[in-house]
């Protein structure tokens, strides 16, 4: 089954999204001439090979590309993130910023940087969750390459590209931010040999010239091959991989925003132990996993290395144990409350339920946390310790 491209779904347990439409009965994982989906742009799809990390890019980012097109509905109108799932997320965020206000000790301006920010939705929840003592003193940034969301709260500082570097003092947060930064794809020929695969805008896809370089390094560190099973086993055909490096650079231009304050990155994940064989290159459209297609019709994702991405004095956490250290729980009111207070009872029992759905270890839960402390250690172990907001 090596031939057949078996990319690591993005399963309906694990963030409340269907199962992907079935890809064309073509060469498995080599799908020819798709029809057009509903929805895609009106021109003729373009038949130059590309590497995914160009397609990708133009798909997405370009002038009528799937974040960037004008009058589209978000990320919200195509997938449901922890951001959407319940306003406990965004209070979990604004407890963080207020333990990060009090590890650098209550900053005159405290900076609070949400990259890869939607249509700004986070970001109007932390504001609602801050005392007003900390919201006066917080400046919100939403870096976003859409255009900024009309009635978005003035306070919002929106921005095409990152602060200059070591320009702002508070917390950056990045959720689900790395998995849309586009990367190339690698699938290894007959001979075993990794080549980057290169694809048309109707999503047909060929191997193209094998991997050198820094790429090559990368892979050879960051996302090995399985040994063969047995001393003389034929190399194995077909497996595939995400090269990280760009994600690795992202995320560290992210970080250096920073003058001192913390860095926090949320996304689907996966460690060097447990790389997906088939890599996780993936679509998504109006609430469906679909044949990843880049021709501006879907959103392009793939899980992340955030191992790779991490810094020296990174921390890698769960989305359930951070969370939980942020006082998101999923335990269930007291029955007695029924009695004494049927309407508080329901409102927990609501809460308890969002709280369980965030913090699912099979689910949002599962998700990786990566924080990284800059310009000293004073945001260091805020959720692996017993700090408090």
């Amino acid at each position: 089954m090596a031939n057949e491209h078996q990319h690591a779904r993005r399963a309906a347990a694990d963030d409340h999204r269907p199962a992907a439409e079935p890809a064309a009965p073509d060469t498995p994982g080599h799908p020819t001439h798709p029809e057009p989906p509903a929805g895609a742009p009106h021109d003729a799809p373009d038949g130059t090979w590309r590497g995914w990390q160009e397609a990708t890019e133009r798909a997405l980012y370009g002038p009528d590309g799937f974040y960037t097109r004008p009058g589209g509905p978000g990320p919200a109108g195509h997938f449901r993130t922890s951001v959407h799932a319940s306003p406990l997320y965004a209070d979990a965020v604004a407890t963080l910023l207020r333990r990060v206000d009090t590890a650098l000790g209550h900053p005159d301006e405290l900076a609070l940087i949400d990259v890869g920010a939607g249509r700004g939705e986070l970001l109007s929840g932390v504001l609602a969750a801050l005392p007003e003592e900390v919201s006066a003193r917080t400046h919100p940034y939403a870096v976003e390459r859409a255009a900024r969301p009309q009635d978005l709260d003035p306070r919002i500082t929106w921005l095409a590209e990152l602060p200059a570097p070591g320009s702002l003092t508070g917390l950056l947060f990045a959720n689900e931010w790395l998995d849309n930064v586009p990367v190339d794809v690698v699938e290894t020929d007959a001979d075993g040999v990794p080549r980057r695969v290169e694809v048309r805008a109707d999503g047909t896809e060929r191997l193209g010239a094998p991997v050198d370089g820094p790429d090559a390094e990368w892979l050879a560190r960051w996302w090995p091959r399985p040994a063969p099973e047995a001393a003389g086993d034929a190399p194995a055909p077909g497996l595939r991989a995400e090269i990280g490096r760009p994600r690795d650079a992202a995320w560290a231009r992210a970080v250096r925003t920073l003058r001192t304050g913390l860095a926090v990155a949320v996304d689907y994940a996966h460690g060097r132990a447990d790389r997906p064989p088939f890599g996780t290159l993936t679509g998504f459209r109006a609430g469906r996993e679909v044949r990843p297609v880049p021709d501006g019709s879907c959103d392009l994702t793939a899980h992340v290395a955030l191992d790779a991405c991490a810094g020296p004095a990174a921390e890698r956490l769960t989305q359930r144990a951070a969370l939980h250290a942020l006082g998101v729980a999923g335990r269930r009111p007291p029955l007695s409350l029924a009695t004494t207070d049927p309407a508080g009872y329901l409102r927990a029992l609501g809460a308890a339920g969002a709280a369980a759905e965030l913090t699912d270890p099979a689910g949002l839960g599962g998700f990786g946390w990566l924080l990284e402390p800059v310009g000293g250690t004073a945001c260091a172990g805020l959720l692996t310790s017993d700090g408090t907001a």
